[in-house]
């Protein structure tokens, strides 16, 4: 059974809907069915110690890309 991140359209409130079968998620604030599906950050537990995924010298003009070619390469403007 997929767990899936929903946001509501009407109110903004974000939850998690575990599916079953044909079933339609609603809102469990205002019971809208006019949602907008969200991307998961993937999640695994280890037992090492959390590591950060992003680039620690990002060079980009906007400083969130981190392109690995530096200042203005990146398609980001």
């Amino acid at each position: 059974m997929p767990l899936y991140e929903y946001e509501c359209l009407g109110c903004h409130n974000k939850f998690e809907y575990l599916t079953r079968g044909d079933q339609t998620p609603s809102c469990p604030s205002c019971k809208s069915e006019d949602l907008q599906k969200l991307l998961s950050v993937f999640a695994a537990q280890t037992s090492s110690p959390a590591k950060s995924f992003a680039h620690p010298t990002a060079k980009s003009p906007c400083m969130t890309c981190g392109d690995p070619r530096g200042a203005g390469s990146c398609s980001v403007n």
